[in-house]
């Protein structure tokens, strides 16, 4: 029997991660938001699978505005990813469980003012309107000042240090209702980068997933050798498989899920 990791409790809506609850099964609509009866359609396959949570982007006002609609069609835990508009979570924050940022994204906007100060008003809004957060680092997109203290061949590095320093941000100013998540493509990176980070901060709750898997069956493998190697230590306690799939939208672009 896994000897699970002794993380604190971090409620996300009526589900509750960390502590000894169950591993939370998350997974994410690959709908264009804005397309609502496809978006629709798409979560409520996801509720009657048995998703715990269920990710949606926002990555612009429209996105915004039919994600309100979405909520009031549904009463799933719903997770918002902002990507790179952070500021869009004093209008989403009222009508979702989490909010998800990334350290990385938040450099590049208004760079005169700290990141400090961003997720300070992230907390703020997340607190106000009874939110969890997630501190999504991936590896793709790291804060470059975290970059450049390590050797370019070193990836993890930044990545453990970056998540590291958004959690004592989070923790001095207050608000402790977060998980942190640490995602490269390669899985060896992700075991890695997890497994320091936990043995860091072992209070925290970890969301686990491999960024961009890839396609199936190769997608599948690689995510399966990084949960077997941090789950089987102990650590995680929220899961989320990023597959690759041929869109069927006009578009014909990719799309996670």
């Amino acid at each position: 029997m896994i000897e699970r990791n002794p993380t604190r409790e971090v409620r996300i809506g009526r589900i509750a991660i960390g502590n000894g609850h169950p591993i939370a099964v998350q997974s994410m609509c690959a709908t264009p938001t804005r397309e609502l009866d496809a978006t629709l359609k798409q979560l409520k396959i996801l509720e009657n699978a048995g998703a715990d949570i269920i990710r949606i982007a926002a990555d612009n006002r429209k996105d915004a505005q039919a994600l309100i609609e979405i909520r009031q069609q549904t009463e799933a835990v719903l997770s918002v990813d902002l990507q790179e508009h952070y500021r869009l979570a004093e209008i989403i924050a009222p009508h979702v469980d989490k909010i998800r940022y990334n350290p990385g994204h938040l450099y590049h906007h208004e760079k005169r003012k700290s990141w400090q100060d961003k997720v300070r008003y992230l907390a703020e809004i997340a607190e106000r309107n009874d939110c969890a957060m997630r501190v999504g680092v991936n590896a793709g997109s790291v804060d470059p000042d975290k970059i450049a203290k390590y050797p370019k061949e070193d990836s993890i590095s930044p990545m453990v240090d970056s998540a590291l320093a958004h959690s004592e941000w989070l923790d001095r100013i207050g608000f402790i209702r977060y998980c942190v998540s640490l995602k490269d493509s390669d899985p060896e990176k992700t075991i890695q980068a997890c497994l320091r980070f936990a043995e860091q901060r072992p209070d925290i709750p970890l969301h686990l997933g491999v960024t961009e898997a890839g396609m199936p069956p190769e997608g599948i493998e690689k995510t399966r050798i990084a949960f077997e190697q941090i789950i089987g230590k102990g650590i995680g306690d929220t899961v989320r498989v990023s597959l690759t799939k041929k869109s069927i939208w006009r578009s014909r672009r990719e799309d996670r899920f």
